[in-house]
């Protein structure tokens, strides 16, 4: 009887959108297309939103709007009609983690008695619900006062979280969304904002928060409350009086309104991704399928690539024969760097215009842009210039049409470091402009992804992580590296590309590892890094040493630049949160990318290729068999105290062969199946 409920149940919502009224009760539940997640909503005195999933209460959700309507305050009402409909979508993703997937959910729309109207979603991978405002005769002046949503767990009443707090303990909204994460019970943790997406561990499930499509609305932050029982969303108020400050002429906020938004008509959708196994995890994509649809209408432009970069590496040449900086001559020697492996950009950071003027119009006296540039095109390499958000905002079209003439690829935004109604503004009107004039962007000091990278797919990367830059001024036993980046895949990964900055050629085992600015090492080993570029979804990404160290490490350095920057397709073949995983990527041309990671426990991971390789279909022209060539860089057997140490395997694989690959602490691997042609 159940299993014919849930069947009729999913052949009702199927149909066309009907309308009816809510229960007497004032509920109404909807459920996802496979029956395994559910959300009810009801209006019992307060609105609220029971999240389950395979017939167990996850979350029970507190609702709450206030807004100004046309001059008048509203909160939110009871339930009145109920709407239900099938969605099924078929998302073409450029330069994304699919290139193509279907999205399919069954939505339940509820017209509150105060005019508002609430829809939630129910999809396999979890539930995801917004408001539309009433109509107003002037939107422009519509209001947001407050929104509440305070998630509290029904299926256990104190899960493990993973919870990335603000770094700024006096003002949280203020920082660069760069944090590890914390992780204990809820009970435990600390009562500073933290930032999404953050993750909820109910033991067999795991229910990650985030937001998608949020254009017009400050992003959302979390706070635990009520000793530990709770957590409230909290919400960053719109800004009323600025200041700079004066090393980059970054602009900050002083003052805010007694508001969080205004001019608006809908709020971001808010996720509750659910998944029962934690391979799930990186592969959700609720995120990019609840943003508003590409804005671009010709996407070839749109170029991923491999950037050397400078700033990492303190611009850190040796054996060159002019004092290496930021000059022509050590742009030209980053250029035939690049050139020489084939990779497609160069970035020029901080410092190629003066930081303290605010003024990217006007390079500093030993940088010629147009010599760099046209060196640079004559050798099949491209720039990106570094800026500020402000000081790129405060000249936006005068810097996107010259350097968008002269030749430059797009930029480096950086220092946000809010995500208020205004800045989230920005990043919007930033990437539109830049859009027009066909320059890319890469976008640092910001919050995770909402949705942007597809309604503005030329947003080709996001910091939004401890990334690598960190290392250079942070100690082993203050943040757990390898740790972080067997954790960050499964959390921050959901919401998109990541800019992590990868490539270090000097790595140290755990005992070895110390901070050091200029010369930067890694924690972990060599493989460890080279398997980033295929863990990572990252279609632009560093090269994060230097010319110099690349040079004397050319096995790895040619195999980096033989990766793709943007693969067709990503899987998790094993992997469990904070203790290792094993990514699947292909690129279209059938080609197999696997790469690996633990944290500082050394493991073995077994690997079956038939798992995953396609069985041969006999055409005579076929380039697929049972036989692949293979390229493995290992672990070396000496990798547990020396972690520079390496080794390649090459050679060919049989579809039916099994693989066991050893990683060292804090190691990894990163291979490539290529099929040979019967």
């Amino acid at each position: 009887m159940k299993r014919l409920a849930l069947l009729l149940s999913l052949f009702l919502l199927s149909l066309p959108p009907f309308t009816c009224p809510a229960s007497a009760q004032g509920s109404a539940t909807v459920v996802s297309p496979n029956g395994n997640v559910q959300a009810r909503l009801s209006s019992q005195g307060e609105l609220r939103l029971t999240v389950s999933g395979q017939s167990r209460a996850l979350l029970d959700v507190r609702l709450g709007l206030e807004t100004i309507v046309d001059g008048k305050r509203r909160s939110l009402g009871d339930l009145r009609n109920v709407s239900t409909q099938y969605i099924s979508e078929t998302i073409t993703a450029p330069n994304y983690r699919q290139a193509h997937f279907t999205s399919q959910c069954n939505q339940m729309s509820a017209r509150l008695s105060d005019g508002t109207t609430i829809e939630v979603r129910a999809y396999d991978e979890g539930v995801a619900y917004r408001y539309i405002l009433p109509r107003a005769r002037c939107p422009e002046e519509n209001t947001v006062l407050e929104e509440v949503a305070d998630f509290r767990p029904t299926a256990l009443p104190d899960p493990v979280c993973y919870l990335p707090h603000s770094t700024n303990p006096k003002k949280p909204e203020a920082m660069a969304f760069q944090a590890t994460y914390d992780v204990a019970p809820l009970s435990a943790q600390d009562t500073l904002p933290a930032f999404l997406p953050a993750t909820l561990d109910f033991g067999d499930t795991k229910v990650t928060l985030m937001e998608s499509d949020g254009e017009a609305y400050p992003g959302m932050f979390i706070q635990v409350k009520g000793e530990g029982r709770w957590i409230k969303a909290v919400f960053s108020e719109y800004p009323k009086t600025f200041d700079y400050y004066p090393w980059r002429r970054q602009k900050y906020v002083t003052e805010t309104e007694d508001y969080i938004a205004r001019s608006t008509t809908h709020t971001p959708w808010r996720i509750m991704a659910v998944a029962h196994d934690d391979c799930e995890m990186p592969t959700n994509n609720l995120v990019y399928a609840l943003a508003s649809p590409s804005r671009i209408a010709d996407t070839s432009w749109i170029r991923p690539g491999r950037v050397a970069w400078d700033w990492w590496n303190d611009w850190g040449l040796s054996g060159v024969p002019f004092k290496a900086g930021i000059n022509n001559e050590t742009y030209r020697h980053y250029i035939d760097f690049a050139s020489r492996y084939g990779l497609e950009y160069v970035i020029l950071d901080e410092g190629w215009y003066e930081p303290k003027s605010g003024d990217m119009l006007r390079t500093i006296p030993d940088i010629d842009l147009p010599l760099l540039v046209q060196y640079a095109r004559e050798r099949g390499v491209r720039l990106i210039l570094w800026t500020v958000f402000n000081v790129l905002d405060e000249q936006l079209e005068a810097a996107c049409q010259r350097y968008a003439q002269m030749g430059i690829a797009g930029f480096k935004v950086d220092f946000l470091d809010r995500n208020d109604q205004e800045a989230v503004g920005m990043t919007y009107r930033i990437a539109e402009v830049c859009a027009r004039h066909r320059l890319l962007l890469d976008y640092h000091g910001i919050y995770a992804p909402t949705g942007i990278q597809r309604t503005w797919p030329n947003v080709v990367n996001f910091e939004a992580v401890f990334g690598m830059e960190e290392v250079k001024w942070t100690k082993h036993d203050e943040r757990d590296m390898p740790q972080y980046d067997v954790t960050f895949p499964f959390i921050r990964g959901q919401a998109g590309y990541v800019d992590f900055t990868p490539g270090g050629m000097r790595n140290a085992t755990r005992a070895d590892f110390q901070p050091v600015y200029a010369n930067p090492m890694t924690m972990g080993t060599r493989c460890h890094q080279l398997a980033h570029y295929i863990v990572h979804e990252s279609p632009l990404t560093m090269l994060a040493d230097s010319p110099t160290a690349y040079d004397r490490e050319q096995e790895c350095t040619r195999f980096i630049a033989s990766l793709p920057s943007a693969y067709k397709s990503l899987h998790v073949l094993d992997g469990r949160m904070g203790e290792h995983i094993v990514v699947l990527r292909t690129d279209g041309e059938g080609n197999y990318y696997l790469g690996g990671e633990t944290n500082w426990e050394a493991r073995s991971v077994n690997i079956s290729l038939s798992d995953f390789l396609p069985e041969p279909d006999g055409q005579a022209d076929s380039p697929t068999g049972d036989t692949y060539a293979y390229e493995l860089f290992l672990d070396g057997p000496n990798a547990n105290h020396v972690a520079t140490d390496y080794r390649i395997r090459k050679g060919t694989l049989e579809r039916s062969d099994r693989l066991d690959i050893p990683m060292a602490s804090g190691g990894g691997f990163a291979m490539k199946l290529t099929p040979v042609r019967p």
